[in-house]
Formats: C-alpha cells, sequence, structure tokens
C-alpha cells in the first residue's frame, strides 16, 4: 500500500475513533511563517530538569553538522562553562527532521538566573533554576495545539511567576503532519527556553503506522525527559524532585498492568519516596480517572484499576489529567468514593487544543466532583509550604489574576492516612 493512503487511512481511523460529542468552533490555527534563518541557528529550544542540580537544554539545527554544545554562565555574554551532548534525529514518510541536540548542563545553583547559547552560536536565551525550598510554583497546562487560544493561554502563563511547567499530554497536535511539532516548539521557545517543561505523553503523540512506525517516535525524539536519571526504561514515564515535591509523570498509552514494566517501575519509586525531604506527592498522566463529562467516558477505568491502589498506598496528594478539554476539580477520592485520604484529582485538558472544548458533562454531579468548566485556561499550583498548597484555575476569557476557581489543599504528609498506609504499601510492594 503506497504510504500516502496508509497515512490517509489512519487519519481517518484516528478521526472516527474520537469521543461523540459536538464541539463548538475554535480559534484558527496560528500562522508560523517566518523569516529564513542561517541552517545552524538553534530553533525550538526548550529547557527540563536532568536529575539533581541539572537541568537539560533541547534544540533543533537544519545543520546536522553542528555541535551540540551549551556555553552556559551567570552574566549576559559571560559564559564561564562548556558542555558537550548528544544528538538524534527521525524520518517519517517524506518527512526528515533536523538535527535534535539534547545537552545537560550543571550543576546549576538554585533559584539563579543563567544565560546560555546553543551550538556556539545564534542568540543567547536566559532561564531561571527551580528554588531548593518552599515555595515554589508550577504552572500547568495540557493538550495545548496551535490555536488562537494556545496563545492566549501562553500569554496567560507568562505573566503568571512560575518555576515550572507541567504538561499532561497532548503537545503539538502534530497528527503524522511532521512539521506541526517544528512549529509548536517555535511557538513555545519564548517560554519553554525560560523555564523547565515537564512533560508525559497524550494520545496525540502516538502517530504510529503498523507496520511501518512505531509509536512515540517524534515525541521522544524532541523532548527527552529525566527517564534515564530517574531509573526508567521509557521515556513515556519518570519522575523528578524540585523544592520538596516528588512528582510522577506516567503513561496512559503504554503498558500500565500489573507486572508490565511501567506498574513495576513505578512500585519501585514509590518506595524510595522520603516524605520528610518531598513531603508533597503529584501524580501527573493525560487520561483522567476521575471524569464526569461526556467526552472520554470510563478511558481511564483499566489504568485506574492496576495503578490506583499504589497511588493511594503512597498517600498521593494531587493528580494532573488532561485529554478532556475542560477542566474538573474533586475532592479527595478513591475507589469512585470520597476518601479523606484519597487523592485531590484535577483535569486540565483545556490548554487550546484545536477540537475545541468539552461542553457535556453527565448530571447529577457526582458527590466527588467539586468544580467543572468548559473553558480554555490553565491552572497554578503553588506549594507555600510542606503541608499547604494553592490551586488556582485562570480562564482565558479573563486577566490572568483572575482565578475561576480556587483552593487551599492540605497535603497528607502530617495526617493519620500516612501512618495508617505505611503497612499497606509495605503489603503491596512485598506481598502478604
Amino acid at each position: 500500500m503506497e504510504p500516502k493512503l496508509v497515512l490517509a487511512l489512519f487519519l481517518l481511523i484516528s478521526a472516527t475513533a474520537t469521543s461523540e460529542y459536538t464541539r463548538p468552533p475554535t480559534r484558527k490555527t496560528l500562522d508560523f511563517s517566518r523569516p529564513s534563518k542561517s541552517s545552524s541557528h538553534p530553533q525550538q529550544v526548550h529547557i527540563s530538569l536532568a536529575g539533581d542540580k541539572h537541568m537539560r537544554v533541547s534544540w533543533v539545527t537544519d545543520d546536522k553538522s553542528a555541535a551540540s554544545m551549551v556555553e552556559y554562565g551567570t552574566s549576559p555574554g559571560r559564559y564561564s562553562n562548556i558542555a558537550l551532548g548528544e544528538s538524534t534525529w527521525y524520518s517519517y514518510l517524506f518527512y526528515s527532521s533536523g538535527k535534535i541536540h539534547h545537552t545537560v548542563i550543571g550543576p546549576l545553583e538554585d533559584n539563579t538566573v543563567y544565560y546560555y547559547r546553543c551550538g556556539g552560536g545564534g542568540p543567547e536565551y536566559k532561564l531561571k533554576t527551580p528554588p531548593a525550598q518552599f515555595p515554589v510554583t508550577f504552572a500547568v497546562a495540557g493538550d495545548l495545539g496551535q490555536t488562537g487560544w494556545t496563545q492566549s493561554t501562553l500569554d496567560h502563563i507568562e505573566q503568571c511567576k512560575y518555576d515550572v511547567h507541567l504538561l499532561p499530554g497532548d503537545l503539538s497536535y502534530a497528527d503524522y503532519m511532521q512539521h506541526l511539532w517544528d512549529t509548536f516548539g517555535e511557538l513555545v521557545e519564548p517560554l519553554a527556553s525560560a523555564r523547565p517543561w515537564m512533560v508525559t505523553q497524550g494520545n496525540h503523540e502516538r502517530e504510529s503506522i503498523p507496520f511501518l512506525k512505531d509509536g512515540f517516535e517524534s515525541y521522544n525524539s524532541r523532548w527527552k525527559m529525566p527517564f534515564e536519571e530517574s531509573g526508567s526504561s521509557s521515556n513515556l514515564y519518570y519522575s523528578f524532585e524540585v523544592a520538596g515535591a516528588h512528582i510522577i509523570m506516567l503513561g496512559s498509552y503504554t503498558d500500565y498492568y500489573e507486572y508490565s514494566d511501567q506498574y513495576n517501575w513505578l512500585e519501585a519509586d514509590l518506595a524510595k519516596v522520603d516524605r520528610n525531604k518531598t513531603p508533597w506527592l503529584l501524580v501527573l498522566f493525560h487520561v483522567p480517572w476521575y471524569n464526569s463529562n461526556e467526552a472520554h467516558q470510563n478511558e481511564g477505568d483499566k489504568m485506574m484499576e492496576a495503578m490506583e491502589p499504589l497511588l493511594y498506598a503512597a498517600s498521593v496528594d494531587i493528580v494532573l489529567a488532561g485529554h478532556v478539554h475542560a477542566y474538573e476539580r474533586t475532592e479527595r477520592v478513591n475507589n469512585g468514593k470520597l476518601d479523606p485520604c484519597g487523592a485531590v484529582h484535577i483535569t486540565i485538558g483545556d490548554g487550546g487544543n484545536r477540537e475545541g472544548l468539552a461542553r457535556k458533562y453527565k448530571n447529577p454531579q457526582p458527590a466527588w466532583s467539586v468544580f467543572r468548566e468548559a473553558s480554555f485556561g490553565h491552572g497554578e499550583l503553588k506549594l507555600a509550604n510542606s503541608t499547604h498548597a494553592y490551586w488556582s484555575w485562570h480562564r482565558n476569557d479573563d486577566d490572568e489574576p483572575v482565578r475561576s476557581d480556587q483552593v487551599w489543599i492540605t497535603s497528607l504528609v502530617n495526617s493519620e492516612c500516612v501512618a495508617e498506609k505505611k503497612h499497606g504499601m509495605r503489603k503491596i510492594l512485598m506481598g502478604p
């Protein structure tokens, strides 16, 4: 079968497999006309955390001979350090990527501004490392895409004084059209080159073609996360720590059943969490487990059945998900019921995708659902100290300082839940 016919077939299958609900009109896809640049010019620059006191700088060049080198220092134009990294590239049907560079820099001082340059030339960039202690603020927005709503979300986030961006899947919405990965990289570069973006995969990152292409090749090539640093064998799930929080990024679209590689890694990772060092325990993945929207109902049930007991036994505080193009926040919940020792689940898959909002909710509203709204926007999570966090939800229709939903969340770290469940966690990890 011709490659074009294969691509058309799978795009059709993908389109017909989506949930049946009426999507409202959306803002147009952005125009990405750009002046031509030299082949060695760094493009799509973004940074991510890469282990204790280290950052990974990623970028693309058209020049396949360009060096994977980053010069950096604490003063503009003065680079006291040089780091060399690795590079990769991939082909996808009729598309060939540029040279994709990944270079780890560090050790870096906490809460410090660094100036850096990629490949020995091009513009100077500026980043700020996260703080080592509370308070720390996370911006959260999933299902971004590349529309006018995406730009509005990014504009709002830019006004937020955040330290790390958390993205629970569905980045570029390239959906097989590989040039859209390039335009997405250019779109988010102003923010993603200045603060670490920690991402996990969604369904729009799959891009698999049976017998021709495995899934997630584009995503894994471009958005390398600290999976090796966290003992994972896959870029689709990993963990990291920042300023008193242990954050676990899971994969909704890789095996999660008991005894799978991801399940075994999650068990081991949770067993290593020190709540004295990181009193907050957060988890992100794409498909929500608690969802009262009519869109994507029950899609997360199997993963929840397999993994929720692990998260519950570990006293996870907050779970963040995307996929559903609307906002929803729950009470603490476990096994479908209100539970003071369960996690707060927040769905925030409404960063600006081209598919529009999911406006239809199920009624009556479940007891565990506190606030739900079909709007584009972003969330902000400020961990004020070891016991209290402030969550706020910001609609794009409002100014960024306006909070449509807000709540103080108390960590489970000093609660009876942790003491009661320590034995349960040991039993899950070690057996009867």
